[in-house]
């Protein structure tokens, strides 16, 4: 089984910074070093959207919305993965979730359809 916990969440004021985490719990013999790793964001009213993802080897793949302001990360060691989340602005404001899937690659990485294992949430609001 594999449990995921976000935290780092927060109210920051537009053109901050702030760096969500994401701990894996896994129990058993599950083994997550290939896994896809990845965060989405939500707001009520909308559809999830990924925001970028984490290939196995270290691929990043972010979405439109993040390139040039966003990086994700992860520490194997620590079993966590990050946001660096750089010049927000209000429209960043939603839920944000980490998800992974078994998968070291592949397509539609930034599809929340293709993650089975997802966390809680961490609200982000930033402020004008």
């Amino acid at each position: 089984q594999v449990q995921l916990a976000e935290s780092g969440g927060g109210s920051v004021q537009a053109g901050g910074s702030l760096k969500p985490s994401c701990v894996y719990v896994v129990s058993g013999a599950i083994d997550i070093s290939m896994n896809t790793m990845s965060w989405f964001r939500q707001v009520p009213g909308k559809q999830r959207e990924g925001v970028a993802g984490i290939e196995a080897y270290g691929t990043t793949i972010y979405a439109d919305s993040a390139k040039g302001r966003f990086t994700i990360s992860k520490d194997r060691y620590k079993n966590t993965q990050y946001l660096q989340m750089n010049n927000l602005t209000p429209e960043d404001t939603a839920l944000y979730y980490c998800a992974t899937r078994e998968r070291a690659s592949g397509t539609y990485i930034l599809s929340p359809r293709e993650y089975p294992y997802w966390g809680q949430g961490t609200q982000v609001t930033v402020f004008s």
